[in-house]
């Protein structure tokens, strides 16, 4: 039977007459406890054991008086003895439980005085009261019927072994031969009914585990039969159940909501597929937060399938940093507002607000298994329930607090490419909506639940880029759009991904630009936000001729057909948009391709941002992603002020700040006369500025390179062609101190060629290499053999900037080389440039513009000559400024050449070995190259982009102004 909170009450007060007169601890306590459990409708003997026996450190042994494993442990004490040695002397039989077994709360009584401790939440600050007043305190015992506050913490070790144990069991399933759609959702249900048996759904705690446990074969054998006809009961009414029904499945409830209505094919078990269930029976669920399923999605996915999908599961502390300036902190400052209200029109205007809360509709587009769903809508119950205390105060009675809630699963939308995640994605909502109403009945002392299932999350299996999303929610029904799209980057799309992206950008000929996948998502929110839509796979865009709009600066700024008016949709404003994406689309050649198109044909502002940020997950094979969060809004509705995030530690909190626009590199754009200003990939640098150039593209299979090994194995045949082999430096070599060789064979005679025959064999290794490459760049290479695909041999030194650098130091090692050394394609280099040249380039500015402006590869900088080197404001410095920022520069050299040849360059530009006297000396010239843009010292990186940004929009209006069409959108060459 299951009991209400009014029930409960009566049992308590019962109980405290029939025991006030207890107080001798050996020969009542027990009775008194199996009392204390049937007050809350729960037989003592299925959960907790008297005298648990524990090892503890030193030989010794401890007995514990009551203890449920993972739940409760009681020390109990004669009347009149003092507690307080009690709480300890219960801690101290920790030491010999396991970790899943350990408490979380210890009860200390001696019959009449009770102190309950709370050893997750409030470990310190115990509830106390006398046995007289059970009856008020009930509810701080939600535990002992499944009803608790949960806290739920990020990498919390609980979801990651329940994850891995369901993952485990999916194995042994799939294994058997139960697969796809039957297996996924026999999965679902399981978990449904694993936490509904911790949770008080199922009555008494332990329903599930006792039926199996219970009434099936120790070999597993009939295993599968029962949990079928178990599925059939819960999709049954009790009224309409047979009157033949085995007893205990019949104490099972009637669940609905379409979970456990399709008939699935019965699933076979053995010995062992059936005790990991029970193990899985026996963990403690209520301690699980829903969007843990997330990550449980991820344990049965292998790591070639999470990049194919992009999927990764987003922490509870990343969903609340979108969801916090997207809209819950504007409602929770609303509602702290009509708090503290003293007039006559408060109740109607909290009235009013919760109404709105009702209303409120979220929509995420690549929900997965639902994390971001389910985060916000326990943020949005647990608002609710605060503004339903002050709507009924303490001691105001309200009857059927049920009646009076207003948010609920159904507001909430998703699209999700595969099923199970889907169906995960339904229960988890179902499985907050449960704790959420636990809440609620704890804050009103009532007994609440929304069982049978009524309503439903709006969750859409299909492919969001294919799926018109008004189909999904009307644009003007949709308050917020948000999510965690994939993460695939260019390189890594399937064909059929680049043709979704190239059609949602209006691209021809499947081309798209380098643009990340998760894009899709942007543009297709920017169009979903003025009520249009995208062709199908085989129409057009607008014109009907089977392809789409070219990729040209003047499709991109174009309008979108059809867009809604700026205002005129519901009250005028649409929905706002938040989405997590890789840092990708704020740096480098993408904020070109894919932000005009925000702005100029969606009309859409920055409305907030977090700028990189480590990324955090509890999934397994845990994703390494260096992250951004963009907000945005349309323009006719943009805030006032723009808020951002930004991190001194990738890995730490943010510090937030406001402005009055923000650029899409993510800095402040007040200064700029255009605030969509964006870098454009360059031919050449602006001013008198010595240009740099890619180093050789060798492209031979690496038959014309060498190691230390290779090379002496290829002198000891031919040692007359030594004078061949050149050093070949790349990235790794220049910063790492690694050695390379390669053939320098261009201008070599073919008579001498001839001569040796390991040579003639590596010219035809490489001109068959070039023969079967897919590009006919390549192919057409092969005609000259004994050449690069770009040839860059200095014959005199020559600065280096390797192309890729670690995001942990502050400077990019820069130097010079000199001949007979090849610079390979993975260095730039900048032929006969001068001390100032060098000063310039290795200095903060520079490196501040480059870890703004600049690509990733990954986290790392990755340094371009048409973003970079080409865009970067040079100072206009004379003659005697740039004397002084030479001698600077030499000391630079002079501090390394303190430490070399001993160290790399690597070990002198790591943050925490860099010498002292080598940060003294950048220290300095740093300084002078400030002095070089103004007077006034910059605070940070920062304010030194936005100061370069305001000079590069002087310097690029002349080029832009009327001139559009020359904007490059494709690489340029170097």
């Amino acid at each position: 039977m299951r009991l209400d909170w009014n029930d409960i009450k009566a049992r308590a007060a019962k109980f405290a007459d029939d025991w006030k007169d207890a107080s001798r601890e050996k020969s009542e306590s027990q009775s008194f406890y199996n009392a204390f459990f049937e007050v809350f409708g729960v037989q003592r003997r299925r959960y907790a054991t008297f005298e648990h026996a524990v090892d503890l450190p030193g030989n010794k042994r401890g007995y514990l008086d009551v203890f449920w494993k993972g739940k409760l442990l009681v020390e109990q004490k004669t009347a009149g003895r003092d507690l307080k040695p009690a709480r300890e002397q219960a801690k101290s039989y920790f030491p010999g439980l396991k970790d899943y077994e350990l408490p979380r709360y210890i009860l200390l009584s001696d019959f009449q005085n009770f102190e309950l401790y709370d050893l997750e939440d409030n470990p310190d600050k115990p509830l106390r009261f006398l046995l007289s007043s059970l009856p008020d305190h009930v509810q701080a015992f939600g535990f002992m019927v499944g009803q608790e506050r949960r806290i739920f913490r990020d990498q919390d070790p609980v979801n990651v072994v329940a994850s891995e144990m369901m993952g485990d069991l999916h194995d042994q399933l799939l294994l058997s031969g139960y697969k796809d759609h039957e297996l996924e959702r026999f999965l679902v249900r399981l978990l449904f009914c694993l936490f509904a048996d911790d949770t008080g759904i199922f009555q008494p705690l332990g329903l599930l585990e006792d039926y199996i446990k219970e009434r099936t074969a120790e070999d597993g054998s009939d295993l599968g039969p029962k949990l079928t006809h178990l599925f059939q009961v819960l999709n049954e009414p009790e009224s309409k159940r047979s009157t033949k029904l085995d007893a205990d499945l019949a104490n099972f409830p009637y669940i609905n909501g379409d979970l456990f209505g399709e008939t699935l094919a019965m699933p076979s078990f053995n010995r062992a597929m059936r005790d990991k269930l029970l193990e899985a029976c026996a963990f403690h669920w209520q301690h699980i937060s829903p969007a843990i399923f997330g990550a449980l999605f991820q344990s049965v996915l292998n790591r070639d399938e999470r990049r194919r999908r992009g999927a990764h599961y987003t922490s509870e502390k990343n969903i609340l940093k979108v969801i916090g300036p997207l809209f819950l902190d504007d409602l929770k400052a609303e509602f702290e507002r009509l708090k503290a209200r003293r007039d006559t029109g408060r109740a109607k205007a909290l009235n009013d607000f919760h109404a709105r809360l009702g209303a409120l509709t979220f929509f995420d587009p690549a929900c997965g298994c639902g994390n971001f769903l389910v985060i916000a809508y326990r943020e949005l119950r647990d608002l609710e329930i605060a503004l339903l205390r002050e709507l009924f105060p303490q001691g105001q009675l309200v009857t059927d607090i049920g009646l009076y809630t207003k948010v609920n699963v159904n507001q909430f939308y998703g699209i999700e490419i595969e099923e199970f995640p889907a169906r995960i994605a339904e229960v988890a909502m179902w499985m907050m909506d449960h704790i959420m109403n636990a809440r609620l009945s704890a804050a009103f002392g009532e007994s609440y639940l929304r069982i049978p299932l009524k309503t439903s999350p709006n969750v859409r299996h299909g492919d969001a880029l294919e799926i018109d999303w008004a189909d999904v929610l009307a644009p003007d029904k949709c308050s917020y759009v948000f999510g965690n799209p994939p993460f695939v980057g260019q390189s890594f799309q399937s064909p059929e991904q680049r043709l979704q992206m190239a059609r949602i950008i209006g691209a021809d000929s499947g081309r798209a630009g380098s643009l990340d996948y998760v894009c899709a998502w942007f543009l297709k929110a920017g169009a979903y936000v003025q009520g249009t839509t995208f062709p199908s796979p085989h129409s057009s865009w607008g014109e009907g001729k089977g392809e789409g709009r070219p990729l040209t600066p003047e499709s991109i700024a174009a309008p979108h057909p059809n867009p809604l008016p700026a205002k005129g949709r519901g009250e005028g404003a649409a929905p706002r948009i938040a989405f997590v994406s890789t840092n990708s689309i704020t740096q480098g050649e993408q904020v070109a391709q894919l932000w005009p198109i925000l702005f100029e044909r969606y009309g859409l502002e920055i409305a907030f941002g977090h700028r990189t940020f480590d990324w955090m997950s509890d999934a397994r094979g845990k994703a390494h992603v260096h992250c951004v969060i963009i907000g945005l809004t349309r323009r006719a509705d943009e805030p006032k002020e723009k808020r951002l995030f930004s991190y001194e530690d990738i890995s730490g909190d943010p510090v937030e700040s406001r402005h009055a626009a923000l650029s899409p590199y993510l800095f402040d754009a007040r200064s700029l006369a255009n605030r969509h200003l964006i870098v454009v990939e360059r031919n050449q640098p602006f001013g008198n500025v010595i240009r740099a150039r890619m180093g050789s593209k060798i492209v031979d299979g690496g038959h014309y390179i060498f190691d230390a090994t290779e090379r002496e194995t290829f002198l000891r045949v031919s040692p007359l062609a030594s004078d061949l082999l050149c050093p070949l430096v790349g990235s790794e070599e220049y910063i790492n101190g690694g050695k390379r060789w390669i053939l320098n064979l261009a201008d070599v005679a073919p008579e001498r060629l001839r001569q040796f025959p390991e040579i003639m064999s590596r010219i035809s290794a490489v001109r068959n290499f070039r023969l079967e490459s897919k590009k006919e760049k390549t192919r057409e290479l092969a005609e000259r053999p004994t050449g690069f695909e770009v040839t860059t041999i200095p014959t005199s030194p020559f600065l280096v900037i390797p192309k890729v650098s670690s995001e942990r130091r502050d400077y990019v090692p820069i130097g010079w080389l000199a001949p007979p050394t090849i610079p390979s394609d993975l260095v730039f280099i900048v032929k006969d440039a001068s001390l100032a040249d060098f000063a310039l380039i290795t200095s903060r500015m520079h490196m501040a513009w480059l870890r703004y402006i600049g690509g990733r590869l990954k986290s790392d900088y990755r340094y371009s000559i048409g973003i970079v080197y080409n865009t970067f404001p040079w100072p206009d410095a004379n003659d005697k400024q740039r004397e002084k920022i030479s001698v600077l520069a030499q000391a630079v050299l002079d501090a390394r050449a303190n430490h070399q040849p001993g160290s790399t360059l690597a070990d002198l530009y790591d943050p925490d070995t860099m010498p002292p006297d080598l940060r003294k000396a950048h220290t300095a010239l740093d300084k002078a190259v400030d002095q070089l843009y103004r007077r006034e010292p910059f605070a940070n990186d920062r304010e030194r982009v936005e100061h370069l940004f305001a000079l590069y929009e002087k310097l690029s209006a002349p080029v832009l102004v009327g001139a559009s069409a020359k904007t490059k959108l494709s690489k340029a060459k170097t």
